[in-house]
């Protein structure tokens, strides 16, 4: 499964704005169905498309707020691979400050439980 970025300052704040929410120990999700409507986008190619966010008031040092999103893509990933196709969703990640000294176990624990609530949703919505 292909992992691609949400590109766009309007497109996220169309995620941001109109997505449903999901709330995890270690961040906030957001989706919409679909692929995003931007030129690189393909809509026939399955992919989800993902974009995060992390405002400071998460933590003052860049570093760190960089390593949150990090680690929470590369769950997202990782857990991914495990599937043969997906449909296409747009996700906006909000990691928690919890995120940062949290084992990446409990990260793939909440994306687990993400996909598989995402996964079930989507059989039931067709």
């Amino acid at each position: 499964m292909k992992l691609s970025r949400l590109r766009g300052r309007k497109i996220c704040a169309m995620v941001l704005k109109k997505g449903i929410v999901w709330k995890g120990k270690t961040m906030v999700m957001r989706y919409v169905w679909g692929a995003p409507w931007h030129p690189a986008a393909n809509p026939l190619v399955p992919a989800v498309y993902v974009g995060t966010m992390a405002s400071a008031k998460l933590d003052k040092s860049a570093v760190r707020r960089n390593r949150m999103r990090r680690r929470c893509r590369e769950a997202l990933r990782t857990e991914l691979q495990k599937y043969d196709t997906f449909p296409a969703h747009q996700l906006l990640i909000a990691p928690r400050s919890g995120s940062l000294t949290a084992p990446f176990a409990d990260i793939q624990t909440d994306i687990r439980n993400f996909l598989t609530f995402l996964h079930g949703s989507s059989t039931k919505k067709k």
